[in-house]
């Protein structure tokens, strides 16, 4: 069964943090992190519609400027979300450029900028036609974990300690549907873009006794009706959703790691920073970052399926075999310390 997500480190585990998550049969992406994004093809760039920015430390953000020049000129929305401080962060960036021009362009890009702070989300909207100046509406709602909600899947945050507020993320898909395709053409279907209607209704909650019309070929002409809930059992099989988390530039002193573990539980991938060497701890905690060794205890308290390290710091050039070893050992130590109690 092919998943919803396919999330992979823009960078290498030395570079800056980026995960660049595509859907399924969809032309669309999401992004964790905004540092050096000059190795995504552009093509890929333009695939992302919301970005989620842990913190502003130059190796984190710096990438904004790559996305905005690509975006400049076509008709798009970009959602972007960081922590507290954010939008002052966000019109520096947009006041560094003169905006002469832009009324002139065809196409308007928009960007809707969200601000965690503690407990509120506070948004501004900047649009190119108005020279990025932010409209004179602020939004401002409660925050209560979650960043952005659609019917498939959702995506929360946690406000972490990195000597500023960190955000980490994590991205759950509600269920996952798979198509049994052979199902599909037994019944006489084809496969298109029906199917994506399809898991939508699912998603919503359509209610399963409602009636489905199958739409196939070029032409929307009459389909044939179906009740939902008994296609459904025909053609898909419901599993649980994916669990994707992102962590980076955390202290591992509290009370960080019980916060992390909570929010990582079971997750189906964890990416998580392991900046230094176990020997390093102390230089770890005052530059509030984790040891391999301190990501591989947290991933196994999390009990996630898998996890990937990386956001190595230079010092280390030589050790990465070094840095997954520590991690690995003691994600088993912690696994067979769990299996024996």
């Amino acid at each position: 069964m092919r998943p919803f997500f396919h999330p992979r480190t823009i960078n290498g585990p030395f570079g800056d943090p980026a995960l660049f998550i595509s859907f399924l049969f969809e032309k669309r992406a999401v992004l964790f992190d905004l540092g050096d994004i000059y190795s995504l093809p552009s093509k890929d760039i333009q695939k992302i519609s919301h970005v989620f920015v842990s913190h502003t430390h130059m190796d984190h953000f710096s990438g904004f400027d790559r996305l905005l020049r690509l975006f400049l000129g076509r008709n798009k929305d970009l959602y972007i979300y960081g922590p507290e401080g954010f939008l002052n962060n966000v019109e520096g960036k947009l006041a560094g450029y003169s905006w002469n021009l832009v009324e002139n362009y065809e196409y308007n890009l928009t960007i809707h900028a969200t601000q965690v702070d503690p407990k509120r989300l506070v948004k501004k909207t900047y649009r190119c036609r108005n020279r990025f100046a932010p409209d004179p509406e602020t939004v401002i709602n409660n925050f209560n974990g979650t960043l952005h909600e659609e019917p498939a899947f959702a995506v929360s945050a946690l406000i972490l300690d990195h000597g500023i507020p960190c955000l980490g993320f994590s991205m759950k898909e509600r269920f996952h549907v798979n198509i049994l395709k052979e199902n599909v053409v037994s019944l006489g279907l084809e496969i298109g873009p029906w199917l994506t209607e399809f898991k939508e209704a699912l998603f919503s909650g359509q209610d399963s006794d409602s009636d489905f019309e199958v739409h196939t070929g070029k032409t929307k002409t009459a389909g044939r009706r179906f009740i939902l809930g008994e296609l459904s059992e025909k053609i898909a099989l419901i599993t649980p959703g994916q669990k994707i988390t992102y962590i980076v530039d955390v202290a591992f002193g509290k009370p960080n790691p019980d916060k992390i573990i909570e929010f990582a539980k079971d997750s189906d991938h964890l990416y998580i920073e392991a900046s230094f060497l176990d020997r390093d701890r102390e230089l770890a905690e005052k530059k509030f970052h984790l040891t391999a060794g301190q990501a591989g205890y947290i991933a196994a308290k999390a009990e996630v399926k898998q996890y990937t390290i990386f956001h190595f710091s230079p010092r280390n050039i030589d050790c990465e075999e070094l840095l997954l070893r520590e991690a690995g050992e003691a994600f088993e130590n912690q696994k067979s310390e769990a299996r024996s109690q």
